[in-house]
């Protein structure tokens, strides 16, 4: 069960990333970065309300990570 922990926690990692640095270089209309948006954006949106961007950075998706990270890290320990 760790395992798939795991792998779920590396997974949602990857497509933060991803969403991350596709942002940079892709436009919003690109297939591509719709699909990773549409996976990331329902995870950051909670975030983004309580945590306001500061000049003009963004910290939700590294808060959306260590989130992600210490809440595997819990559930597989606790199982």
């Amino acid at each position: 069960m760790a395992v798939v922990i795991f792998l779920l926690v590396r997974t949602i990692t990857y497509l933060v990333l991803a969403h991350v640095i596709l942002s940079y270089f892709m436009s919003p209309y690109h297939p591509i970065r719709e699909t990773v948006d549409r996976l990331v954006d329902p995870m950051l949106s909670p975030i983004r309300q309580i945590i306001p961007s500061a000049g003009g950075l963004d910290f939700s998706p590294l808060v959306l990570i260590l989130l992600v990270q210490f809440i595997g890290n819990f559930l597989a320990g606790f199982l």
